[in-house]
């Protein structure tokens, strides 16, 4: 599945919520990837969520294909629009 999201964090984008996101996408067995421009980074790795260098407002596109896809999509489109 996949889905366009514009990021509304608003304690902001940096290594602690990126952290957090990881850790979230970790949690599911779904394979789980966010796409930006032309870039594609796995969402369980946290060095390359920071190599995005993600901003506010930006359009994202998550990825999920797997056994609990709908609720890891719903759970990170949640984490990165709240």
């Amino acid at each position: 599945m996949k889905k366009k999201v514009v990021i509304r964090m608003r304690e902001g984008i940096g290594a602690t919520p990126i952290a957090n996101l990881v850790q979230m996408a970790t949690g599911f067995a779904s394979r789980t990837y966010l796409e930006v421009d032309k870039k594609r980074v796995n969402l369980k790795s946290m060095m390359g969520m920071m190599s995005l260098a993600l901003l506010e407002g930006e359009e994202v596109v998550l990825d999920v294909q797997g056994e609990d896809e709908e609720d890891a999509l719903d759970a990170l489109e949640q984490f990165l629009t709240k």
